[in-house]
């Protein structure tokens, strides 16, 4: 399995680094995805991104940033996000810091009053981060230490260190975030289809279901869709079922038709068509390369 290792919680919560420290740090890249192309995704974690090499867009609830090699994004919690290269498909590394709330520890009210006051959904959704600005190269700088703390191989972590560096970054990014002038009710019927379409991806899914589980029409719920997630309900559907049978191929050793019936897909037949015409390879070829 290649050492890349990219965010793929989408509304669940991440496999963290250790234990009882909810940090996800990786480097990531976009060529693991379908097609250069992350699938939308939200959590209640705040995320961090920092570009190594190349470019790529990022999405966050339908607004859209190019970034470029030493450049950063911060996510807001709950906000529907995505990176990817479609128009030219570009691969691009960069590396990831998501930190759950519940690092702040328990009976400490008056620090999560003010987390919920600063990552909000009345808080701007989003900060691009540049090193022409002195508390943003910080920030920059911050998110390649704690890489590099989190995966130093010569002496034991520090995991003080480590929550130390993940609230010098929450503190640092809240200083700096304003009141956002979007439109928070409309993003929580995207986050209820999308949390029906995560908990019933083995079944079968119809459009009506979907926008129901919105409390909107069909007409409606592609719109919604389209602008937030950049691809049609019915694709979503596809792509998340075409993301978690990748992980089953990697992490499990269930036939081909097991993981197919457990995706969602007619048979193993249509899963191994779908899955080569998106991925481009047979879904034991997959398998093969991700164990090499």
């Amino acid at each position: 399995m290649t050492n890349l290792e990219v965010f793929s919680d989408l509304s669940e919560r991440l496999d963290y680094n250790l234990p009882d420290l909810p940090l996800y740090v990786r480097k990531g890249s976009l060529h693991q995805f379908n097609n250069y192309a992350a699938v939308a995704h939200w959590h209640v974690d705040i995320e961090f991104i920092y570009v190594l090499q190349g470019s790529m867009d990022f999405s966050v609830n339908g607004t859209i940033t190019r970034l470029h090699q030493g450049d950063g994004l911060f996510v807001n919690s709950q906000r529907l996000h995505y990176g990817y290269s479609l128009a030219d498909q570009n691969d691009c590394l960069f590396l990831v810091v998501v930190i759950h709330p519940s690092i702040l520890g328990e009976k400490t009210s008056y620090i999560q009053s003010y987390w919920g006051e600063k990552f909000g959904l009345t808080m701007a959704d989003f900060l691009v981060l540049t090193d022409q600005v002195d508390w943003q190269r910080s920030i920059l700088r911050s998110i390649q230490e704690i890489y590099q703390e989190m995966h130093k191989t010569h002496t034991p972590l520090n995991p003080l260190r480590l929550a130390s560096q993940a609230l010098s970054l929450c503190a640092t990014i809240g200083d700096h975030l304003q009141p956002s002038t979007g439109q928070p009710g409309v993003l929580m019927h995207v986050q209820e289809m999308t949390r029906f379409i995560h908990q019933n991806y083995d079944q079968k899914i119809t459009l009506e279901e979907i926008a129901s589980a919105g409390a909107i029409c069909r007409s409606r719920c592609c719109t919604l869709f389209n602008k937030y997630v950049g691809q049609t309900p019915n694709n979503y559907v596809t792509q998340y079922r075409l993301q978690k049978s990748c992980e089953m191929l990697k992490e499990t050793q269930r036939s081909i038709s097991e993981i197919a019936l457990a995706c969602g897909f007619q048979s193993a037949s249509y899963f191994s068509s779908i899955f080569r015409k998106q991925m481009g390879v047979v879904p034991q070829h997959y398998r093969k390369q991700a164990n090499e």
